[in-house]
């Protein structure tokens, strides 16, 4: 009876952390990817500023990013998942039933930075942990995660709209701040760390185990040892640097980042410029938000399949020339549908990156090594993305030459993906792995 409950149980905890993770992360990429579109013209219109100052909301929020991912890669080997999620539960909340005391722009730049910093703190240890989870599926349980991130805008930006409406700008950010402060807490109590046999219950291939043992005296799984002639690596952050798959995918972040990312704080503005009502124009940022979300699952379920190089090459490719042809349509539901490609591409780039990361470096510091990758989209795809592109279309450069440049982008990331080759797992072992505090 006690050989049986306890695969029961494990199963059950893994199933739990995927849920809790993935879930921890609605609020925050609910106001990420939902609240500047939906309250960019609102923001126009009450500090007296243009598109540019409005993109640079989207910087800021990617700077906290750039700031704290390396960071809480870090810090989540002391904490532990549990307090890291509590406290991005309670960034994101707190700082949203702020929002309404800012009095100028530069206070919504603050709320802005301290969103983006909330983002951090959830997804590093949610992606961490389902990982450990689930190594032979490492792109489905990421894609799960990140589904639920970039869906929540699509769920939330009308829900915003409407709210917006019949509740005024300061209950609408009171209430939805004290929803992401009660449910992130509350779902942060369902992660917890895998053990060896916990992993191989949750799915693992048979030959998956790992050497590290925590200073309490608890087994952590690892990446995936197939066979005596093939074993894991994990590099660590200074070896890493060395490489050039990643430099490779910190310039694809930089640069499809900040093509795909312009549109979340650019799509409904556009499609007022183009004559629809605001209702109407909010459907085009819905779109983008559908597709990032369920490109992650998608996508990062058919990458533990297929190359996942070529997976991400192609989805920016063509959000690539969807770019190219959001000029050119008139009908909102022509220019919806290519924004719904431009967001699968956004939602690829997510859910891929994080299962090619461990392909390429290990299992051991992702999180530090994610977090120093997630810099290029903080510190690089803001200024290259909204800020820029806000700017040129304030300058008469108008959509046609923004647009353009934001294609371009999206082409060369589809070029530079490719020579990403994550080395051969038949490689020696590096043994230096991290240690998960169970949290």
């Amino acid at each position: 009876m006690t050989t049986t409950s306890a695969p029961r149980a494990s199963s059950r905890a893994g199933k739990l952390a995927v849920a809790g993770g993935a879930l921890a992360l609605f609020w925050p990429g609910a106001f990420a990817f939902g609240l500047p579109g939906v309250l960019g013209p609102h923001w126009q219109q009450a500090f007296g500023v243009g598109r540019g100052a409005v993109g640079a909301i989207i910087f800021f929020m990617l700077a906290a990013l750039g700031v704290f991912m390396f960071l809480v890669g870090t810090w989540q080997e002391r904490l532990g998942p549990k307090m890291m999620l509590a406290i991005g539960a309670a960034l994101a909340g707190s700082s949203v039933v702020a929002l309404p005391f800012a009095s100028n722009i530069y206070l919504v730049y603050a709320w802005a930075f301290v969103s983006g910093a909330s983002s951090c703190f959830v997804m590093i240890p949610a992606l961490t942990v389902v990982q450990r989870w689930y190594p032979a599926r490492r792109g489905l349980v990421s894609g799960v995660v990140n589904l639920v991130f970039g869906s929540a805008g699509a769920i939330m930006s009308p829900l915003f709209a409407l709210a917006l409406g019949a509740m005024g700008y300061r209950a609408m950010c009171v209430v939805a701040g004290v929803l992401a402060l009660g449910f992130g807490v509350a779902l942060s109590r369902l992660v917890s760390v895998p053990g060896d046999a916990d992993v191989e219950r949750a799915g693992a291939p048979a030959g998956e185990t790992s050497g590290e043992t925590s200073a309490a005296g608890n087994r952590i799984g690892s990446d995936a040892q197939r066979g005596a002639s093939q074993a894991a690596l994990s590099l660590t952050v200074r070896q890493s640097l060395r490489t050039r798959n990643f430099w490779l995918i910190w310039t694809v972040w930089a640069l499809n980042g900040a093509a795909c990312v312009s549109l979340v704080s650019l799509s409904v503005d556009y499609g007022v410029s183009r004559g629809f009502e605001f209702e109407s124009a909010v459907v085009i940022l819905t779109a983008f938000n559908v597709t990032n979300g369920l490109s992650r699952i998608v996508t990062g379920y058919f990458s533990d399949r297929i190359h996942r190089v070529r997976t991400m090459g192609a989805t920016f490719l063509a959000a690539g020339l969807a770019y190219f042809m959001l000029p050119h349509v008139d009908s909102l539901a022509t220019i919806a549908v290519l924004a719904a490609i431009v967001g699968f591409g956004f939602g690829t780039l997510f859910a891929v990156s994080a299962p090619l990361a461990v392909d390429c470096f290990g299992i051991g510091h992702f999180g530090a090594v994610y977090g120093l990758i997630f810099t290029a989209y903080g510190f690089v795809a803001g200024a290259l993305g909204p800020l820029l592109a806000g700017t040129l279309a304030d300058t008469g450069g108008g959509y046609p030459l923004v647009f353009g440049y934001l294609g371009a982008l999206c082409l060369i990331s589809a070029v530079l993906i490719q020579f990403v080759r994550p080395p051969s797992t038949s490689r020696p072992r590096v043994e230096d792995r991290l240690v998960l505090p169970v949290a």
